[in-house]
């Protein structure tokens, strides 16, 4: 009689002779070729293909600089339909950036021209990170951006242009 057969005998079960024959050399042999085969099923079962989407296809990312009273670069030119990744990088210290969502001079009661995945009135450039702000452009037109946390004395000209293109 093995140890397995041992101890559930010692148990009071019953069907102890069914494991008579089964070694712990067997059993943790059986455990370390089935337990792989068992995770590969599990993560297959949970796990999608990656394929590039149409949208991820046509996107423009545009490094900018937020420094002393100015964005680099401006004006930023963009294709309509195109989906714009901006990445702008405050370098000496804290501003803000802000956009119109409506092309110069067209109706504010329609669908915006700009269409942002995260929008807000503001956002928050810290010096020395990176922010992402991610949007749709689809209306042509002229959209200005400024600063819009104070910086100093020329905050008020801390301007620039988006143009979409047709």
């Amino acid at each position: 009689m093995n140890w397995r057969a041992t101890a559930l005998k010692a148990n009071g079960t019953k069907n102890w002779q069914a494991y008579k024959g089964g070694t712990p050399l067997k059993i943790l042999l059986r455990a370390f070729l089935l337990t792989p085969f068992a995770a590969f099923l599990v993560a297959g079962a949970f796990s999608q293909p990656q394929q590039a989407s149409p949208q991820n296809q046509n996107v423009q990312i545009i490094n900018m600089t937020a420094r002393k009273y100015k964005f680099t670069p401006s004006p930023i030119h963009v294709k309509k339909g195109t989906k714009v990744e901006l990445r702008i990088t405050a370098t000496d210290h804290n501003h803000g950036f802000k956009i119109n969502v409506y092309p110069d001079g067209a109706d504010t009661k329609g669908a915006p021209g700009l269409v942002f995945t995260s929008p807000r009135g503001c956002w928050k450039l810290r010096k020395g990170q990176v922010t992402t702000i991610d949007f749709i452009a689809e209306t042509p037109g002229s959209y200005p951006f400024k600063c819009c946390v104070f910086c100093g004395f020329g905050h008020m000209g801390m301007k620039g242009e988006l143009i979409v293109d047709e």
